[in-house]
């Protein structure tokens, strides 16, 4: 896992002094993301930058990497990610005729690129975002994994492009502009996912299956991978033989690795099937027993109060499973002093680089990353389970489930994070949340692959699951993917496998409820190596501190930043509502959500110098 960026310009040399050095800074942005080496590549119109964090073959994998032939340079890749069937391509390749001078994936995937060019993508399984600067054809590739696991941005120039892994690399370049129009926090606000937004004026995002081709006649842009529909063929029983099949073959995949390896463990269904199967596979290959982690905060077992989103804690399931399987286990237990400690709430911020966070959740889950770190690089994670299975509220929720709109949206305070209470309301009227959020599903509508014959439930449930796999889960992978590589950890997520999506996407919803619950197919498959417990438990979603403190201290820094003299939130914010909240005393536990959205929003524009075109 690493950090790439780049620059393209047709009608520069950026062999110069002033080029290399911004190029430097670019590809500095990126340090948190590869911690372990860096690399810059010039030739007269590319600029090529990597760090690294090594994960495969710790010796070999340097990287820009060059395919030369007599000398000269071939092509030249920087790669994020990992290719989880790299072993079968080299096998594969080597009687293609392609030599090998390690043992790395990022060399496979270099020769690959030679062997099949712009279609090597269709080759791959994997997570991945990577970079091909052809110099025989003076062209770039950019291209991203099916699933959007791991990020890639591109900023067109006149001359050119600019990429990166995160939008800092690019605002690194001067020729970005650090603006943000109507569209730009119409899609911040929203709670939805556009393909290809970026929030940035003039930045994109490369869509998850896409191919970006920068050359000098333009940008060219084709998706090599999309969701389709087809009859599912299988019965129940074989339907959930092979769902375990598929997750045996992938966790055996995702757990190689050069460096130490762990789970992240919740209690939740997800989590514990993907850490029972790593334990398994880790002692059938005699290699010991499986590391996990788990978030807590201080007091929440003992305090904990059920609500509309959270039935039970954590804890006790994460530690049933740890009996059950006898896990090397660590709990990360977090008080409210460290969720609201400015130093980290500003590294989650920069992580992020825009203030679409999910406040302490976001604050959690960057220091759980971070005390993972100080033990292992890789972490094995059960995100995306719900999407692929349907495990949501939403799923199940006839009044979500037949809106006109996305469900999570439907479901309103359950997920809570579309709190606009303290926005301006000319500007809310102005940019039409509502009409936005219309015009996402719309568009998201238009798109679902349809199967013909399919009426009624089962039709709309097809819908219902589309829509959880193009937009909803896009915004938790990216959080997921910033909070761990700030911390030079990298997180791997066997559910978005692309051959389980495409499975499981297509088996009709009666069978993915087939027992009366939610995830029925997850649940059956993995039911040998779970304990009863977990297999009764309701989904749960990650936490969120319960401890009133942290509503104070929320209160009071904002308040310390509505006595400065220079709000750059103003220009977004009702201010004066804003000041009504922090002096109520009506003795009610304030809103969190509305007090971080303000504090967020104020240091964004402060720290990036953002500037807002309305």
């Amino acid at each position: 896992m690493c950090g790439i960026t780049g620059w393209v310009d047709y009608e520069r040399d950026l062999t110069g002094a002033r080029p290399k050095e911004i190029a430097q800074a670019m590809t500095d942005t990126m340090s948190c993301r590869g911690p372990d080496d860096e690399g810059l590549w010039f030739a007269a119109h590319a600029a090529i930058g990597h760090r690294r964090l090594a994960i495969i073959d710790l010796a070999g994998g340097r990287q820009p990497m060059v395919a030369e032939s007599d000398g000269l340079d071939l092509a030249v890749l920087t790669y994020s990610g990992e290719v989880y069937n790299f072993q079968e391509l080299r096998a594969e390749l080597v009687t293609r005729g392609h030599a090998f001078r390690t043992y790395s994936d990022t060399e496979v995937l270099l020769h690959a690129y030679l062997e099949w060019g712009e279609d090597v993508a269709e080759h791959l399984n994997g997570m991945f975002a990577f970079a091909v600067w052809d110099t025989r054809e003076e062209k770039l590739i950019l291209v991203r994994d099916r699933m959007g696991i791991k990020p890639l941005y591109y900023y067109p120039t006149p001359a050119g492009v600019l990429f990166g892994s995160e939008p800092k690399a690019i605002l690194a370049n001067p020729m970005a502009e650090r603006v943000v129009d109507a569209d730009g926090l119409r899609e911040m606000l929203a709670f939805v996912k556009t393909p290809e937004n970026a929030i940035f004026k003039g930045m994109y995002e490369v869509r998850p299956g896409q191919v970006v081709k920068v050359t000098r006649q333009g940008i060219t842009k084709r998706r090599y991978w999309q969701l389709s529909s087809y009859e599912h063929p299988d019965d129940v029983p074989t339907t959930v033989l092979t769902v375990r099949t598929l997750l045996d073959d992938i966790i055996a995949r995702q757990l190689i690795s050069d460096v130490p390896l762990c789970t992240l463990l919740s209690g939740g269904l997800d989590s514990s099937a993907v850490t029972a199967l790593a334990a398994l596979d880790l002692q059938e290959q005699g290699l010991g027993t499986v590391r996990s982690f788990s978030v807590d905060f201080a007091g929440y077992t003992k305090n904990f109060k059920p609500d509309a989103a959270r039935a039970t804690p954590d804890g006790p399931y994460a530690h049933d499973l740890v009996r059950h399987i006898g896990s090397d286990h660590t709990d990360i237990v977090l008080d409210s002093a460290d969720l609201i400690d400015p130093a980290v709430r500003s590294a989650v911020l920069r992580a992020r680089d825009l203030p679409v966070g999910m406040g302490d959740m976001d604050t959690s889950l960057y220091l759980l990353f971070r005390a993972i770190r100080k033990h292992s690089t890789v972490a094995l994670s059960g995100e995306s389970a719900d999407e692929v299975f349907g495990g949501y509220q939403w799923f199940h929720d006839p009044v979500a489930v037949n809106a006109d709109t996305f469900p999570w949206l439907a479901i309103g305070d359950v997920v809570g994070h579309l709190n606009l209470e303290l926005l301006d309301q000319d500007l809310l009227r102005m940019l039409d949340i509502p009409g936005y959020q219309a015009d996402s599903y719309h568009d998201s509508m238009a798109e679902v692959p349809r199967l013909t014959g399919e009426t009624g439930l089962e039709a709309r449930m097809r819908e219902i699951s589309y829509f959880n796999l193009t937009r909803f889960v896009q915004m938790l992978l990216d959080r997921k993917d910033r909070m761990s590589m700030a911390v030079g950890l990298e997180v791997r997520v066997p559910f978005c496998d692309h051959r389980l999506v495409e499975y499981v996407f297509n088996a009709p919803w009666a069978m993915k409820t087939f027992d009366g619950r939610e995830k029925s197919l997850l649940r059956a498959a993995c039911a040998d190596v779970l304990p009863e417990s977990i297999l009764r438990r309701v989904k749960s979603p990650y936490p969120s501190t319960q401890d009133p403190s942290y509503g104070v201290a929320l209160r009071d820094a904002v308040r310390d930043l509505l006595r400065g003299d220079y709000l750059p939130s103003q220009e977004v914010m009702d201010l004066v509502d804003a000041r009504k909240m922090v002096s109520r005393t009506d003795g009610e536990p304030l809103p969190r959500a509305p007090l971080e959205r303000l504090l967020q929003l104020d240091a964004w524009l402060r720290e990036y110098d953002v500037k807002v075109h309305v």
